[in-house]
């Protein structure tokens, strides 16, 4: 009996255990970039060979809330960047997926992406590039004034399928957080500085499998439904000599003119008006059709090729994460990587680091008015410099015509004069 209730109390404790091991919030990653970051992440030397490699710098850019909070900013212009960093293998199976990150566009990029991506399996980071498959891809996209897209990128069995709503991201050069949610439902939420952009679920917003429904091609509107939410009344009646109102009648305000002369003019007539009393052709009025059944839709069914996959949400087990982004100008800075399966966390992060919100702006604003002070500098010297120019030019021409005039009789020499010019 006594080993009996000992075996009972110790499945009781392993039910608990795993209660506890899929209840408690987990962090997977947390990368802050403080100092001994370089040990945690490696540079690829994707493209260097050609030149096209950008590097990174451990810096709090330009303007930061908190200048000892540093990101990696990446460095060098027209360049690729890829670099990633080994992490607990994580599954996100009956687990929800948060990926959490802040980026600062601190340079008019013109053209390039700010993601990042997950990747599974074994990647040789060292050759971490634009061709290594991934598992995820998150984050902005610019390219001019049209392209703002917000990229959420899933792989299912080997192929990678992009959302397909238009998402867009912001564009201004302060720092934004971007949050992904994956949860095991399927459904998804989009983030952007703790406020959520947009959600739903992977069975919709991804042509990954096909839609559980499907319209009726073969349905046909019934030949008794009743679309017109309006009809004539059918018992009004047409008042009594309504068809005899007139349309115009003699103006009553008009006077035969004192100059008139029947026997040279004829009989005045008044000039014709409108009659306010004619309503046009007469309407029965309208009235609630009460056999109104709405517009006809066409009716959805099951589609036939639809085969559920309830692990439709899993990812592959989760072994890095990476940035790879290609970037016509440089300057970006990545900075707070989060992965974990509790969103409350992710939010507190946000409101951590917005605690310097205010700072940052006035960093960026005063960086503003620096940079506009310079640029108008620049411009000033510029004017100046092309009125200089432009004096130098009229100078030569006075020159150039008081010798023309010298020489008008003789051509021939003025021309050996306007050679020697």
């Amino acid at each position: 009996m006594a080993r009996h209730s000992s075996s009972i109390v110790t499945l009781k404790l392993l039910v608990l255990l795993f209660l506890f091991r899929f209840s408690v919030s987990e962090i997977i990653f947390e990368e802050r970039f403080e100092d001994g970051w370089q040990s945690r992440w490696v540079k690829s030397d994707w493209k260097k060979s050609e030149g096209k490699a950008g590097s990174f710098k451990h810096t709090p850019g330009k303007w930061s809330g908190d200048p000892d909070d540093k990101g990696i900013q990446t460095s060098g212009d027209a360049k690729h960047f890829a670099i990633s960093a080994k992490i607990p293998e994580f599954t996100n199976k009956n687990r929800t997926l948060v990926i959490q990150y802040s980026i600062r566009f601190e340079q008019d990029i013109e053209c390039g992406g700010g993601y990042m991506k997950l990747l599974s399996g074994f990647v040789n980071q060292k050759k971490f590039g634009g061709d290594t498959p991934y598992s995820l891809m998150f984050g902005p996209d610019i390219c001019g004034t049209q392209t703002k897209k917000l990229h959420v990128i899933l792989s299912y069995q080997g192929q990678n399928y992009p959302i397909k709503k238009e998402l867009e991201c912001e564009t201004d050069k302060l720092t934004h957080f971007y949050t992904f949610i994956l949860r095991p439902d399927a459904s998804y939420s989009i983030l952007i500085d703790n406020r959520e952009r947009d959600s739903g679920s992977m069975y919709t917003d991804w042509d990954i499998l096909p839609p559980r429904k499907i319209k009726d091609l073969k349905a046909k509107k019934p030949a008794d439904w009743d679309d017109r939410e309006y009809i004539e009344d059918p018992s009004a009646t047409k008042p009594e000599g309504y068809d005899s109102i007139p349309k115009e009648i003699p103006d009553p305000k008009a006077k035969e003119p004192d100059e008139w002369d029947e026997e040279e003019d004829g009989i005045w007539k008044a000039p014709k008006v409108p009659n306010p009393k004619y309503k046009g052709p007469w309407k029965p009025k309208k009235i609630k059709n009460p056999n109104y059944k709405g517009k006809w839709k066409i009716p959805y069914i099951d589609n036939p090729e639809f085969e559920d996959d309830p692990d439709l949400y899993v990812l592959k087990p989760i072994k890095y994460v990476g940035i790879e982004v290609w970037q016509v100008k440089a300057g970006s800075v990545f900075d707070n990587v989060l992965i974990c399966d509790d969103p409350e966390y992710a939010k507190q992060v946000v409101d951590e680091v917005f605690a310097n919100r205010e700072v940052e702006k006035e960093a960026f604003e005063e960086a503003e008015k620096v940079r506009k002070a310079r640029e108008e500098e620049e411009a000033q010297r510029a004017r100046e410099e092309g009125e200089r120019r432009r004096r130098e030019r009229g100078y030569d021409r006075r020159y150039r015509d008081r010798y023309r005039d010298k020489y008008r009789r003789h051509p021939r020499d003025y021309d050996e004069f306007h050679d020697e010019l």
